[in-house]
């Protein structure tokens, strides 16, 4: 059997080399990241608003929210957050900036934070928690039950659309893809009916619904009444709701809220979240 020359020798190593080299860039280049959108229900701070009416969430309000009250439930709260272990996570249901502001403080997940006010009559706005390395926030914008941030996901340029309900939402994401056409779009939230289809959108979560899985309990069953629809040219690896028994009533077995009306339970939100796996 004849042996190989040198060159031969030298030549292989060196495509090996290159192929690793490669792989590895391909790898960086493809770095996968998870989202997560969770609606809280209420957080309210404790300081009555002068512009609409949170008396309820006072110390002296019919839900007697304390300090204390608080400070539990956004330790709960942030107990989920480092759960999920997202570097982005898209909430509603936050009063104020400081409020999204003392909930990433209690999380161990080094998040940053961008909030808008929504201008609500509750007072409830959106707020997005993210991981700096991961994104680049570069545009802001709001409208009525939305916020959409615009800026760079892992060297990518995303849109990310926050919405609390299906009114106005074709058309906001039809305007973006007219004014961002190069940016991928992910939309976080109630949806309703609205599914992106005709926008170039796909629906993870959609097995998981199908399963019989939701993040909202009623009438007896499970609905899916959150979405993370994702741009079609991104790679979604897993979708699916973050149910664990402590979010959920050990009697009833549906999502454990801080309130059952105006009684203090002690729990997380009448929610569960969702997440979504993908590669950008």
């Amino acid at each position: 059997m004849e042996r190989d020359a040198p060159d031969g020798r030298r030549a292989r190593r060196a495509w090996t080399v290159l192929l690793a080299v490669c792989l590895v860039w391909t790898a960086a280049a493809q770095r996968r990241v998870g989202l997560a959108y969770y609606d809280l229900g209420a957080l309210y701070d404790t300081v009555p608003s002068l512009f609409y009416d949170d008396g309820d969430y006072t110390p002296a309000g019919s839900r007697h929210w304390t300090a204390e009250r608080y400070g539990a439930t956004l330790s709960r709260l942030a107990s989920v957050l480092d759960s999920l272990a997202m570097p982005l996570v898209g909430l509603y249901g936050v009063e104020t900036e400081q409020a999204a502001l003392d909930l990433a403080a209690r999380s161990g997940g080094d998040y940053c934070v961008v909030h808008r006010t929504l201008n609500s009559m509750d007072g409830l706005d959106f707020a997005l928690l993210y991981q700096a390395d991961r994104l680049e926030p570069r545009r802001v914008e709001t409208g009525y039950g939305w916020m959409s941030v615009e800026g760079t996901l892992d060297g990518s340029a995303v849109v990310l659309l926050l919405c609390r309900h299906a009114r106005f939402l074709a058309d906001r994401v039809g305007e973006l893809r007219t004014e961002r056409p190069d940016a991928r779009l992910i939309v976080m939230g109630g949806v309703g009916g609205y599914r992106g289809e005709r926008d170039g959108l796909q629906d993870p979560l959609r097995r998981a619904e199908r399963a019989g899985r939701g993040n909202r309990h009623r009438r007896g069953g499970w609905l899916m009444e959150d979405r993370i629809l994702v741009d079609g040219s991104m790679r979604v690896v897993r979708a699916d709701v973050y149910a664990r028994g402590r979010l959920l009533d050990p009697k009833s077995g549906r999502p454990l809220p801080c309130y059952d009306r105006e009684r203090y339970t002690g729990g997380y939100a009448a929610k569960l979240p969702v997440f979504v796996y993908l590669f950008p």
